[in-house]
């Protein structure tokens, strides 16, 4: 399976127009000429009498011309401002429902203790999905839907490859994978928990008391949840393949037309007019009074940094995964850079002063929360190691990303931990 990376309408291929072999346009066939048209001279040739006969008149065989598409292409300037709002609109729903999703998962008694991993692996399945479908979006930029089997192998791969590089533009395409499947799952927070496992400082969800261990069940606990992670998530990324695949006969097709006129217009209003409506209600949360606002700092903050990571990564994607084919580069310096910011915030978070204000606290939270686990990701991360053309690239681009990220922590978070140590936040 080929690197899924985000595409807009300025980064990808021109949208494949439509063939004769998928065209309902009736003017690829001989027209009847008028009264007033004269036929062509009758011929001898054998070929010529069976053609034309003296007592019809039909214009000679024509080419088969372009049908005209469903609608119109989008200006640039419409795609990307659609684009831009799925954006939005996505990344706020997916961080809520990683920020939901977490709370459900993470109980006393619960087997897995990091709390992001079902939150990857929901992403990471659902990524799969739309990488591997092939009928969701069947009607794009007005290409009608394939009818019947292709004749070879050959034409099958290239059908497959010109749906890809059109699906790739689509903008509510590039916002159920960038944004949704992006904002749900968290390259950082997984991260942060991998540290605070190998420091012995990985909350627990029955009790508030860490016991004792050495550095060699440290250690081990360091390579458990890097393992669980990467495994599962990979796993549930094919498994989304096969349930694209397995659901492919009953699985709708997106009416371009109506996404055009309909979706696309609301969707501008609602992702933008969200956002704004949460800004105000971080600015003026209806329950001021409550002293102890647990809602407001688990989610208003947090999707209000949402889409600015989003938008980030979606840029930065654009302008450096395509630099190097075989490491994408942008995936890498967002995964890395939110993970820098992930330690800072987690530092400032747990020392005295600005982790025992209630209102810096849950900022603290909405940026680790929103901004971080935005900007990072775990589904493109893992969708790309499945994509690269040689394993060993894969493994290089694999274990950088971790090793990278890892050492980062263990500076900024490290520093901290091992020294003074961590005070538990007041919005925690």
């Amino acid at each position: 399976m080929p690197a899924e990376q985000p595409l807009s309408e300025e980064a990808a291929a021109s949208p494949v127009p439509p063939t004769k072999e998928n065209s309902l346009n009736t003017n690829a066939y001989p027209q009847p000429l008028s009264e007033t048209t004269a036929p062509p001279p009758i011929s001898h040739d054998a070929e010529q009498r069976n053609l034309w006969a003296p007592t019809t008149a039909y214009a000679p065989p024509i080419e088969p011309t372009e049908p005209k598409p469903i609608t119109e292409p989008l200006s640039a300037q419409a795609t990307h401002l659609f684009t831009l709002s799925y954006l939005v609109f996505f990344a706020i729903f997916g961080t809520l429902a990683r920020l939901g999703l977490q709370a459900l998962t993470f109980y006393p008694g619960a087997p897995v203790v990091t709390g992001v991993l079902w939150a990857n692996v929901g992403g990471s399945l659902v990524m799969g999905f739309f990488l591997e479908d092939k009928n969701l979006f069947a009607e794009e930029w007005g290409n009608i839907k394939h009818r019947g089997e292709p004749a070879s192998e050959h034409e099958k791969h290239e059908r497959e490859k010109k749906h890809k590089a059109v699906k790739k533009t689509i903008p509510l395409y590039i916002g159920l994978t960038t944004g949704f499947c992006g904002c749900f799952t968290s390259f950082s927070s997984f991260m942060r928990d991998v540290f605070l496992a190998l420091t012995n400082a990985l909350p627990s969800p029955s009790s508030d008391t860490i016991v004792s261990r050495n550095g060699g069940y440290s250690f081990m606990a360091l390579v458990a949840v890097i393992l669980i992670t990467v495994a599962l998530s990979l796993s549930a990324l094919i498994f989304g393949a096969h349930l694209a695949l397995a659901l492919a006969p009953i699985t709708p097709t997106v009416s371009f037309r109506f996404m055009r006129k309909y979706i696309d217009p609301v969707v501008v209003f609602l992702g933008w007019g969200c956002w704004l409506g949460a800004v105000f209600m971080a600015i003026w949360p209806p329950d001021r009074g409550n002293t102890t606002e647990h809602w407001r700092g688990r989610a208003i903050f947090a999707i209000v940094f949402a889409p600015l990571g989003c938008l980030l990564r979606f840029y930065v994607s654009l302008l450096l995964n395509a630099r190097i084919p075989s490491f994408p580069l942008g995936t890498f310096t967002v995964n890395i850079f939110g993970t820098v910011i992930e330690g800072m915030c987690y530092d400032l978070q747990h020392v005295g002063g600005i982790g025992t204000v209630l209102t810096s606290c849950q900022v603290l939270q909405g940026v680790m929360d929103g901004f971080c686990g935005s900007v990072t990701t775990v589904s493109t991360w893992v969708s790309e190691l499945n994509g690269l053309s040689r394993r060993r690239y894969a493994y290089i681009y694999g274990v950088s990303s971790v090793a990278v990220g890892l050492g980062f922590l263990v500076v900024i978070m490290g520093s901290l931990g091992w020294t003074i140590g961590y005070k538990s936040p007041i919005c925690e």
